[in-house]
């Protein structure tokens, strides 16, 4: 007798575990008899275990098929900062020695220093160009942006390109820049280039990659 009553207690013991744990209530934990819809200790709705699990994972699926439709960023580039940066020190090199030159012939201040200044306006000039291009890739289409106020986008989807070459002359191989030549197929055709941009073998790599999700 001692020993049917250990062989059957314990599956009996973890099966009143299991529906304790089914009939609680999701609100405050206390113990809900089967059948009843309403918690007698908090006054809270109950609810299907089994349902609510199945609502949840209804409930990701969605929140995933939704995040799928978001498009992300791979990288986002503009041309090389380089010969700005040269150009604005070329630039106050200049003015410091045209100043100095205007004083040396007795012209007043007033007037030389902001004829060297003037000077900054020339890379000033490129910096704004620079800034009003810019190339972006996402897991779907390259995006080429051009304009300042009134902005230019072109798009070329990814399922578009059929090659990409990474093009450097010496002087832009020793300096770290070069361009990167995409060829579409799409409406426009043609060949895209991406200017003057840092490590281009870098970004025609990841370029690359993408376009293997398509193929």
């Amino acid at each position: 007798m001692m020993i049917r009553r250990k062989s059957f207690g314990l599956p009996n013991r973890s099966f009143n575990v299991r529906n304790e744990e089914l009939m609680s209530c999701l609100t405050c934990g206390a113990y809900v008899a089967p059948g009843v819809r309403f918690c007698s200790n908090c006054g809270a709705p109950t609810a299907d275990p089994e349902s609510t699990r199945i609502a949840r994972v209804q409930s990701a699926a969605l929140e995933r098929g939704a995040g799928d439709d978001l498009e992300h960023v791979i990288f986002d580039v503009r041309p090389t900062m380089l010969f700005i940066k040269v150009g604005y020190l070329l630039a106050v090199l200049g003015a410091i020695a045209l100043v100095f030159l205007l004083a040396s012939i007795s012209v007043p201040a007033s007037i030389s220093i902001p004829l060297g200044l003037a000077l900054l306006l020339i890379p000033a000039y490129y910096h704004v160009r620079r800034n009003m291009i810019r190339y972006t890739l996402t897991d779907s289409k390259l995006e080429i942006d051009t304009g300042f106020m009134a902005r230019n986008t072109r798009n070329i989807p990814l399922n578009k390109i059929q090659d990409v070459t990474v093009s450097a002359s010496i002087p832009q191989r020793m300096l770290g820049f070069g361009d990167v030549i995409v060829d579409n197929a799409s409406e426009m055709g043609g060949t895209t280039v991406l200017h003057n941009i840092n490590s281009p073998r870098h970004y025609a790599d990841l370029l690359l990659r993408e376009l293997r999700h398509w193929q």
